[in-house]
């Protein structure tokens, strides 16, 4: 899969980063319209960039936009027509010799890590969604609340916050989690007092038949262990580029369940099962945010570790 990137370069230095570019060997199509951008002015330049070369280009792209360049916008070439097909791994059963590119990861991770009112909008509507799951012992609702928890964006925020030592980003979705969550536990508080009140409850939950709840309310080793994998399971998915709903769904499983249970037990005075969910929330939430950053670490370091290889053979 190549990548086509579009940028605006000031004309000053457009011939220095002509240059650098010429002499990358995974760069084809290279185009330059002197003079043809409007807001900001400047040269239009686009090319393509084959995987194996997209770290070192980016890298270079990086260092233009230090010294005052504009950004570049890059596209996913799924197919090329007429394209020759690539050399043979030298590995049998693993077909990837190269390494993610970190630029385009860092960049997808920044710009899924906003909270706009959404975020909490959505995040209180899963807790919802999860209550009448729990209330009603259906697994199918729980689904449908993971589907909808936008949580797994500010994961990955603070993730890789602290893998690149940024604080900011840590400190900006550490709050966004925390004011997201208290906003999903104080809604469905509400939502199960009125319940409560108003009758309504099953029967199977008034006898204390809580299959459901009884799974999320009990924290022990198993929890660890999902949890540890659905952190792994982000982020491999999103350094190759295979994040989806569902990786979203399985991150879930171990935090919007716990939510909404802590709010439906505070408004049942099951006191014991609010403190079982919040502390699996917790739990889950600080391993999904260690083993997420662990992860994207120890990938660089492996991948890292593999050029040295590559570059020594060479």
């Amino acid at each position: 899969m190549n990548y086509h990137v579009r940028l605006v370069s000031a004309p000053g230095r457009t011939n220095v980063l002509l240059e650098a570019l010429a002499s990358d060997p995974g760069v084809s199509s290279l185009v330059v319209l002197p003079g043809a951008a409007r807001r900001p002015g400047g040269d239009a330049v686009q090319f393509d960039v084959g995987p194996g070369s997209a770290n070192s280009v980016f890298r270079t792209l990086k260092a233009f936009q230090d010294v005052g360049s504009n950004t570049a916008d890059v596209q996913y070439v799924d197919a090329t027509l007429g394209d020759r097909p690539a050399a043979d791994s030298k590995h049998f059963l693993v077909q990837r010799d190269l390494a993610p590119v970190w630029e385009l990861v860092e960049a997808r991770i920044r710009s899924d890590a906003v909270y706009a009112p959404s975020f909490y909008i959505l995040l209180a509507i899963a807790g919802l969604i999860g209550a009448v799951g729990i209330l009603t012992n259906s697994q199918i609702l729980i689904v449908g609340a993971m589907v909808v928890g936008p949580e797994y964006n500010a994961i990955m925020g603070v993730a890789l916050g602290m893998d690149t030592r940024a604080r900011q980003p840590v400190l900006r979705g550490l709050l966004a989690l925390l004011f997201g969550f208290t906003a999903a536990v104080a809604v469905t508080l509400l939502f199960g007092l009125a319940i409560r009140w108003s009758g309504h409850t099953p029967k199977l939950y008034s006898f204390g038949v809580r299959p459901v709840s009884d799974l999320i309310n009990n924290p022990n080793l198993f929890s660890v262990v999902v949890a540890v994998l659905a952190g792994i399971v982000g982020v491999v998915s999103l350094t190759e580029a295979r994040a989806s709903a569902l990786i979203g769904v399985f991150i879930s499983v171990t935090t919007i369940p716990a939510a909404a249970d802590v709010g439906l037990s505070l408004a049942y005075s099951s006191w014991s099962e609010a403190r079982g969910s919040a502390f699996q929330l917790l739990l889950n939430v600080a391993l999904l945010i260690v083993v997420g950053a662990a992860a994207l670490r120890a990938q660089r370091i492996i991948w890292r570790g593999e050029a040295r290889v590559v570059t020594r053979r060479g």
